[in-house]
């Protein structure tokens, strides 16, 4: 009996060639739609937003005769045999794709419209199942609505920036977007050891807790960033020593500004917001208008504000900056 395959729905997406899609959904993937076509709507029955799913998809435009690659297309890495990667390239190229559902919508002709993220699927491929994850059927640990993979993440970033020391103690506060929401640290966690209990799922439009503890006291600022920079997907505040200890030496214009090719190049990169005090809108709306030009924002008296579109980019960004304020501070 030969297999059949149906597809049951199509990804719409703004990724229209494959040069533009990254390798993985984590790797700064946007959302998407997925037209669910009217004969398969009722297996979307009990669906919710906030659920993590496992798509799969039908990689159509994937070498089927492909049985060695480098893997991620580096040539530098030996061949192996695509069972032992993750190419699209392979006999049957099905795709697996982990994503949030974040919202339904009717669509045109009876389908019904899935937002999803992150996808890293091209607009156009056929999707032929969708099953809720394996985090999705555990008790995660990190508490009811709190997603497994992404309160990892943020408990490796801040173990990273506490191991960096550019946070400390119970300061400072990290964020991944979610979509519509947010996963942020909370008030009073140690950002070195984040534990259950620590984390907070937030709706960004409307500020409102969905799910997890207390939200850091600095949530206000996160939310300004993420509502006036559709390209943040994580946010990292730290309060660094020497950028901090440079600031009390010198004007907030004339910070890292040393002949160091590096600095030219990152002090465009940094904006600044006026010494307000913590946890205010008004220090938030602040942040917010300068992270609309700048991916770094330094706030007087207080910390950085780095965004990114990944994670690591919005923390290597803060490490560079505190790396040259080292230097900064060594010349005066």
């Amino acid at each position: 009996m030969q297999p059949v395959l149906r597809p049951i729905g199509t990804v719409r997406s703004r990724l229209t060639r494959l040069d533009d899609c990254p390798k993985n959904g984590d790797e700064g993937a946007p959302e998407a739609w997925i037209d669910i076509l009217p004969e398969f709507a009722a297996g979307l029955d009990t669906l919710e937003a906030g659920q993590e799913l496992t798509l799969v998809t039908w990689l159509h435009l994937a070498d089927r005769d492909t049985l060695a690659v480098h893997p991620r297309g580096d040539t530098s890495r030996p061949m192996r045999g695509v069972f032992n990667t993750r190419s699209p390239a392979r006999p049957n190229p099905l795709g697996l794709h982990d994503v949030r559902l974040l919202g339904t919508a009717p669509g045109p002709d009876g389908m019904v419209r899935l937002l999803v993220a992150p996808l890293e699927a091209l607009h156009g491929t056929p999707v032929v199942d969708i099953k809720t994850s394996l985090s999705q059927r555990r008790d995660t640990g990190w508490g009811d609505g709190v997603p497994l993979r992404e309160a990892e993440t943020v408990r490796r970033l801040c173990h990273t920036a506490w191991q960096r020391g550019l946070l400390s103690g119970f300061n400072g506060n990290v964020s991944l977007r979610l979509g519509a929401t947010c996963l942020v640290t909370c008030t009073g966690a140690a950002k070195g050891d984040l534990s259950p209990g620590d984390l907070a799922v937030v709706d960004i439009a409307s500020g409102k807790r969905i799910a997890g503890g207390k939200p850091s006291s600095e949530l206000a600022m996160h939310l300004e960033v993420y509502r006036r920079q559709p390209r943040a997907q994580a946010i990292v505040h730290t309060h660094p020593p020497r950028l901090l200890a440079l600031g009390l030496r010198v004007a907030p214009q004339q910070m890292l500004h040393i002949d160091v090719y590096e600095a030219q190049m990152l002090v465009s990169r940094l904006g600044s917001a006026p010494a307000h005090a913590p946890g205010t809108q008004a220090l938030a709306d602040a942040v917010g208008e300068a992270a609309v030009t700048r991916e770094a924002v330094w706030m007087e008296r207080h910390g950085l504000v780095c965004w990114g579109e990944t994670p690591m980019q919005a923390l290597a960004l803060g490490e560079e900056l505190e790396h040259l304020a080292g230097i900064h501070l060594s010349v005066l």
